[in-house]
């Protein structure tokens, strides 16, 4: 890897550091200087884990997580990696990929009768770091022959370029977090237009993959309910229905901690101007009224423009659920299963 990136970019100052943390304490306190440089290599720790969303009294999917990076080159105001690396910031990509495709081939191996979901957007973008690491090229031969795992590429950028000359064979799904573009301009910054990320959809889908979508968070911001539903409309016009995935809904959700953080960051944010209240979680979340009136106009638009297409809220109660569906969710297991069957 760690030649493919200097082959790749062999214009870019390369140096050999002795210890990582030289360059965490050059980068301490300096969360954006952090993003101007890639550390590549080595992660010591286990690759795979469950979603935060499992531990925190929320209706969850059983997602997996695989870290294969750390932080990412975007800097989206609402984006919980600025508060959560603080002491870790440096932008990484790990340079042992065969080490974390064997701990995930143990796992799939010993639970031959289960599906599993797993994605690479947790702690870093899938696929900001694939024009120089080429990372697809190993990551999705190996999840195309395992009939019993689904992998998700979680991305707001367009980088598909090696994604299109492999064969997913309906193992992997890539999948775009999107927002109107007025949330884009007000929260987004660094990430490509939202005409862009649907221009690399269509790539995609013709190169036989499906995609999902993800609408969160969810910002309110004036005009919200015609972005939101143009928005639900371009998708659909992007993608056929049938190579959609799924969709996910969730609403802006900060810890105490980054709520300072972005205050201090983005100093005159807007993102923070609408009503929000410290929900049992520990988190500032909008008032529940205004989720559950936001959750419930996108889905009338979905089941309209895409009948039949996966739809589940991201790290949100069964009471929420319960008022946006008529109904609370599948329990854990059987949620995962519907959405790594697609």
């Amino acid at each position: 890897m760690v030649r493919r990136c200097r082959e790749r970019a062999p214009g870019v100052p390369f140096t050999v550091v002795s210890d990582r943390r030289d360059l965490l304490a050059a980068h301490a306190g300096d969360f954006r200087a952090a993003k101007r440089h890639l550390l590549l290599a080595p992660r010591r720790g286990p690759f795979l884990e469950h979603c935060p969303g499992s531990t925190r009294g929320v209706a969850c999917c059983s997602y997996l997580v695989l870290n294969l990076a750390s932080n990412c080159p975007m800097d989206c105001q609402y984006c919980f990696l600025q508060e959560y690396l603080t002491n870790n910031a440096a932008l990484t990509a790990y340079v042992n990929p065969e080490a974390a495709l064997a701990e995930v081939a143990a796992v799939l191996d010993r639970h031959l009768d289960r599906q599993f979901r797993i994605g690479t957007g947790e702690i870093a973008d899938s696929l900001a770091l694939d024009p120089l690491t080429g990372l697809s090229r190993e990551i999705v031969p190996f999840f195309a022959g395992r009939p019993n795992a689904l992998l998700e590429l979680k991305t707001k950028t367009t980088a598909v370029d090696d994604l299109v000359g492999l064969d997913p064979r309906e193992r992997v799904v890539v999948s775009w977090t999107l927002s109107p573009p007025a949330a884009v301009a007000m929260a987004e910054e660094g990430t490509p237009p939202i005409a862009a990320r649907l221009a690399a959809a269509r790539r995609v889908v013709a190169a036989g993959y499906k995609v999902g979508v993800h609408l969160d968070p969810l910002i309110e911001h004036d005009g919200w309910e015609e972005g939101y539903r143009d928005l639900v409309a371009a998708v659909v016009e992007a993608v056929p229905v049938e190579r959609l995935a799924w969709v996910s809904v969730g609403g802006l959700r900060l810890t105490p901690a980054l709520r300072t953080t972005v205050r201090a960051r983005f100093p005159g944010t807007r993102l923070l101007a609408g009503e929000q209240v410290l929900v049992p979680d520990g988190k500032w979340r909008d008032f529940q009224p205004l989720r559950v009136r936001m959750y419930r106009r996108i889905r009338s638009w979905i089941e309209a423009a895409a009948p039949g297409v996966p739809l589940y809220l991201c790290m949100e109660t069964p009471e929420v659920w319960a008022k946006v569906f008529g109904a609370p969710p599948l329990r854990d297991q059987a949620l995962g299963a519907l959405l790594a069957a697609r």
